[in-house]
């Protein structure tokens, strides 16, 4: 699949067609966006195709980050014990 950031000079026609009360368009394999959503919206006579990019879970944006190679400091070692509670 080529790269959304591509500019592709190359031109093909596509079918139009009616889902329901939508009018749809058969994309070409050749410009196919990754992803299951797009933005749409027009400038003059052109309708423009932009993908959304898929929103990542909290284990996936934390799974991407770089392991910390520090050693964090002690904050337990200068603190007064708890006191016993009784409820």
């Amino acid at each position: 699949m080529p790269k959304v950031d591509e500019v592709s000079q190359e031109t093909r026609r596509a079918s139009l067609f009616r889902n329901g009360r939508n009018q749809a368009l058969r994309i070409p394999k050749a410009f196919e966006l990754p992803g299951s959503e797009v933005l749409v919206h027009r400038e003059g006579g052109r309708l423009i195709i932009e993908s959304v990019e898929e929103k990542k879970g909290l284990l996936a944006v934390l799974a991407g980050f770089d392991p910390l190679d520090e050693e964090f400091p002690d904050i337990d070692g200068d603190t007064l014990p708890l006191d016993d509670i009784r409820l």
